[in-house]
């Protein structure tokens, strides 16, 4: 009934300012130092940012989903059978654009930018994933703002 980890990743074009992005990633889990940005190229050679976010111990983890927001987690919590893969890991996303502004909006793939959200859930033997990640969210929902 934990979180394993969190992972958040999103890209920064070579026209925004990959730096307002980390900040707003920090801000998200509360980890300045867990935030990396790597320089890459695009497929057509454009340069591009490569902005992430990664904590691995349980605690800390755990809080950073919580800031997801009871609302949005209620929402996940709600769809959590199409968001939860074989591995158990449960997967979403957050309109890129609203995070940098400050406003944490679940989002879709497609269209606009997305900074894409994974926590894998800690399953032990002879326990349900699902039931497993549904606790660990109500945990979050719970713990949220």
């Amino acid at each position: 009934m934990a979180v394993h980890q969190l992972t958040w990743r999103a890209t920064a074009s070579g026209v925004e300012d990959e730096m307002v992005l980390a900040e707003a990633l920090a801000t998200l889990i509360g980890d300045e130092e867990a935030v990396e940005i790597e320089q890459t190229n695009s497929y057509h050679g454009s340069p591009i940012h490569m902005v992430s976010a990664r904590l691995t111990r349980s605690g800390p983890a755990q809080k950073a989903l919580s800031n997801i927001g009871k609302e949005n987690l209620k929402i996940i919590l709600s769809e959590l059978e199409t968001r939860l893969d074989e591995t158990n890991v449960i997967h979403f996303r957050l309109d890129q654009n609203d995070l940098v502004s400050g406003v944490l909006t679940l989002s879709q793939p497609g269209g606009q930018a997305t900074v894409k959200g994974q926590t894998k859930i800690q399953v032990y033997p002879g326990q349900n994933p699902l039931v497993e990640a549904q606790s660990t969210i109500q945990k979050a929902i719970e713990s949220s703002n």
